[in-house]
């Protein structure tokens, strides 16, 4: 740990502390975009809701075909006189009014399985991009006035509980240039979601990960573009929304210490000496899988040898196979 890189841990002041943290293990991770954008893609599909069409739409009608003999194609005709739509064809899929094409079923797979260590690697991938100037700016973020990145903020923001101090302290640490970015990027949607609750849409600010919240959540979740996650549980939608690496992260102080225990990155060692074969031809091993006085052209030799027809191989692997043949034998005698 000591020979990581430190990093400065900044009071609300914006002023650097004397405390300094070393880099947790999961900066260094591999920045695999492919591997976040496929992540990200599946583990998006698990919150949508289930749509359908009506389950009788365009069989509404009393609809027959005409049969053959009348110069008309077969399909099926709705009865009745005096309107336009009497004669019209009707239920397939072809037809002015009738049903789609293999209509859509509300139990259609909407959720899909995405593999736990694959998602893992994609987080760790998305964090250790955090760290990452060069990619945090080109995602649009406006971080030139932040003393360093990551940015670890004292332990005290978690205790933070008004919406004016919480906008104070992004402004003491030089991040609140990003949520004015977000306020200037509120637009009206384009399309039907105006009609669906999501009328407006707004880019992304800091994501605040805290350890404990003291109050914290509240004080932010009135800062426009602002959002806050608990360091144990990060989720990759948050870290890189539309699956774009290098999302805004401000650490409180507790939360950057905790991240080497969520991420265990060394894992322990099963074995002490890596030197399998030698471990596997030394005398002690080898005393125990192979007899003394036993040579390997022996062993290989016996097995070769089908214990069905060969009684003495039979012997060797089944010691009950002599009593067995005696007791067989006997019995046939009877």
């Amino acid at each position: 740990m000591s020979a990581r890189a430190q990093v400065s841990v900044i009071s609300l002041q914006g002023k650097k502390t004397k405390s300094e943290l070393p880099l947790p293990a999961v900066f260094s991770a591999p920045i695999r975009p492919d591997i976040v954008q496929s992540v990200f893609t599946r583990v998006n599909k698990n919150k949508r809701q289930a749509y359908a069409v009506a389950e009788n739409a365009g069989h509404q009608t009393s609809a027959e075909s005409w049969g053959t003999g009348r110069a008309v194609a077969r399909i099926p005709r709705v009865g009745g006189g005096g309107t336009h739509r009497s004669g019209q064809a009707a239920f397939g899929n072809m037809c002015r009014g009738g049903r789609m094409f293999a209509p859509t079923k509300i139990w259609r797979r909407w959720h899909i399985k995405v593999n736990h260590n694959e998602k893992k690697y994609a987080t760790a991938s998305a964090i250790a991009a955090t760290a990452l100037q060069s990619v945090v700016l080109a995602r649009g973020h406006r971080i030139e006035k932040i003393p360093e990145i990551p940015l670890v903020v004292s332990s005290d923001l978690e205790s933070v509980k008004k919406t004016k101090d919480a906008v104070a302290a992004l402004k003491a640490v030089g991040a609140h240039k990003d949520v004015i970015k977000v306020i200037k990027s509120k637009k009206l949607r384009a399309g039907k979601g105006k009609l669906r609750n999501r009328r407006w849409t707004q880019r992304k600010g800091p994501l605040v990960v805290y350890a404990q919240d003291n109050g914290l959540v509240k004080a932010f979740r009135n800062v426009p573009g602002v959002e806050t996650a608990n360091v144990k549980s990060l989720g990759l939608l948050q870290l890189a929304p539309g699956s774009h690496l290098g999302r805004f992260v401000i650490w409180t102080e507790s939360a950057f210490a905790a991240l080497d225990s969520v991420y265990e990155t060394t894992p322990a060692n099963i074995i002490t000496n890596t030197d399998v074969s030698r471990l596997i031809n030394s005398a002690e091993i080898q005393s125990v899988t192979r007899p003394a006085g036993q040579s390997t052209q022996k062993r290989t030799h016996v097995l070769k040898k089908n214990p069905l027809k060969n009684k003495q191989v039979a012997l060797r692997l089944n010691p009950y196979a002599k009593a067995f043949a005696a007791k067989k034998q006997t019995a046939k005698k009877a």
